[in-house]
């Protein structure tokens, strides 16, 4: 047996260890084959090979479920950091600056995610050649550091003390209704008014289901419960609820300011409004990565316009 080949037998791949953290993550060797374009049977394979190398059972396997072993979790947490160090490598052995390499992992939520962070991350992609970006999208709050991800982009102030948050944008909800809904049961005058209407309620991560945090220019918030017929945990199905004239929306300015320049909205309470900035969320200084840099300082320029 040459030299090399002893070698790989003793020493598990970054390849391997990568498909170890996919399976993790994703609980499910199918579901981890799939995301990284391989056979369950390719997957399969090379957890055995990392199981041999190192010499003792990663996971407990059955046809229904997935968990990880004693010395799983060890290898789990040694591999995130293994991997975490080689791209570090890379970056300092790259000008990092100006020529960022590697996977970014990126995530948010799913309207602003596809509507705002996507276009921004594929003018990124352009701009760097090298960086290779991967952008999931959630209606749940997220771990950014159990689930392996670089970078949150997130929409509203209730941000995470144990990580580095840096003000991408400034953005505040407005209230709205469509011109029908309106002539059909009034236009509210007072906060106290939006109770005996039918408000299109959006449930978001954590936030509190039914209240509406209000606050005059440079006042104090006030806590508003509302109520009505329909709700969902997708802004874009409550904007498209208040289009078709179903009650009011409390939605971010970008999002309705088009329909409010077409007249198929109309802003409402506009002294009321609620705070909503955009921030960037991640677990490592600035200076510990360089397409984790590079990305926030894109996407700050890029988010002023929104402002």
């Amino acid at each position: 047996m040459s030299q090399e080949n002893t070698y790989r037998k003793q020493s598990p791949l970054p390849d391997d260890l990568r498909v170890f953290l996919t399976v993790v993550r994703k609980h499910s060797f199918v579901a981890a084959a799939e995301e990284l374009g391989q056979s369950p049977a390719y997957i399969s394979k090379r957890i055995q090979i990392l199981e041999s190398s190192l010499h003792t059972r990663l996971l407990h396997r059955t046809t229904r479920s997935l968990a990880l072993t004693e010395d799983g979790e060890r290898a789990h947490r040694w591999a995130l950091q293994i991997l975490s160090d080689l791209d570090g490598l890379m970056d300092d052995l790259s000008q990092a600056h100006h020529t960022p390499r590697g996977l970014l992992h990126v995530c948010s939520s799913f309207g602003f995610g596809r509507n705002q962070v996507a276009p921004a991350l594929s003018l990124l992609a352009e701009q760097y050649p090298e960086l290779e970006i991967r952008l999931d999208v959630y209606d749940r709050a997220v771990d950014i550091i159990s689930e392996g991800f670089d970078l949150e982009i997130r929409v509203g102030d209730d941000l995470p003390e144990q990580h580095i948050c840096k003000q991408l944008a400034s953005n505040r909800r407005v209230l709205c209704a469509s011109p029908e809904y309106l002539e059909r049961r009034g236009t509210p005058t007072t906060l106290r008014d939006l109770e005996q209407h039918s408000c299109l309620v959006l449930k978001e991560r954590n936030t509190s289901f039914g209240i509406w945090n209000l606050s005059p220019l440079d006042g104090k918030a006030t806590a508003v419960k509302v109520q009505g017929a329909l709700s969902s945990n997708n802004g874009e199905i409550v904007l498209q609820w208040a289009l078709d004239g179903c009650g009011i929306v409390l939605r971010s300015m970008w999002d309705v300011k088009k329909h409010l320049e077409q007249g198929r909205l109309v802003q409402i309470l506009p002294n009321y409004s609620q705070s909503a900035n955009v921030w960037a969320v991640y677990p490592t200084r600035l200076s510990h990565s360089a397409k984790l840099r590079v990305c926030v300082e894109f996407l700050t320029k890029y988010f002023k316009r929104l402002e």
